[in-house]
């Protein structure tokens, strides 16, 4: 087995998110992917999200597996716990990747992510479903993919998470702030993103590699918020090498 490396999806919380990175990391390291609580095969949880919540079960999670020391790459929701887990819990961490994520809530962000909230109350899950799609996917990639993103939608709308559980993890990203402790990150970092990305802007991962000592950044020309399944390839190409050079002997 290879030294670990745990994935920490965004919003949605499937660990399949991650379908495009788990084999190829696996040639390397030990993978390690999850449903977050309240989501897909874990057990429902109607209790008040936060990002520091999350971040206690990502370490229970290590601490299950017994690993005491791991790579972390979180994408989104999921680069807000690894932010938390880099500031709280640096003993644990020997690299952190910080993907598609943002340091905290400015008007845009809030103007979306309340558009998203009232869409998923008015117009219920399938609606929400195809109006993230259009957020998450470049026009180009949704055009040559259209069939199969169809699939997908349909595939998470059999297992869609009750409301009240989405909309509270969206209130739990719309409270997020540790800006003020990102200097006190000592886990060497990379920062990646897109610079079209429309639910994460560039900006933010400017904002994050500036704010964190020594952070590294990589962002591509193309590949919206999941540029991790539109640009899989670069996107790994981009992070294994940075997770080889940090990793223990």
């Amino acid at each position: 087995m290879g030294f670990p490396v745990l994935f920490i999806t965004g919003l949605g919380g499937y660990a399949s998110f991650w379908r495009d990175q788990a084999g190829a990391f696996a040639k390397r390291f030990e993978v390690v992917t999850f449903d977050h609580r309240g989501i897909g095969q874990s057990d429902p949880a109607r209790m008040g999200y936060t990002v520091e919540r999350m971040t206690v079960d990502a370490i229970a999670l290590l601490d299950a597996l017994e690993i005491k020391r791991a790579h972390v790459i979180g994408h989104s929701t999921g680069g807000a716990v690894a932010q938390v887990m880099a500031i709280e819990h640096p003993n644990r961490l020997a690299a952190v990747v910080l993907s598609a994520t943002w340091t905290k809530a400015d008007a845009y962000f809030r103007r979306l992510y309340s558009l998203r909230k009232e869409i998923l109350e008015r117009l219920g899950p399938s609606i929400y479903l195809q109006s993230s799609t259009l957020l998450w996917y470049p026009s180009w990639f949704i055009a040559r993919n259209n069939e199969k993103l169809r699939q997908t939608e349909a595939q998470h709308l059999a297992t869609f998470a009750p409301t009240e559980i989405v909309i509270n993890r969206i209130d739990a990203m719309l409270a997020f702030d540790r800006t003020s402790e990102l200097g006190r990150i000592k886990t060497p970092s990379l920062v990646v993103g897109a610079e079209d990305d429309i639910v994460t802007p560039a900006y933010f991962s400017e904002e994050l590699a500036r704010l964190i000592p020594g952070a590294e950044i990589k962002l591509f020309p193309r590949g919206g918020h999941f540029f991790t399944h539109v640009r899989a390839r670069e996107f790994n190409n981009a992070v294994l090498p940075f997770l080889v050079s940090h990793t223990p002997n």
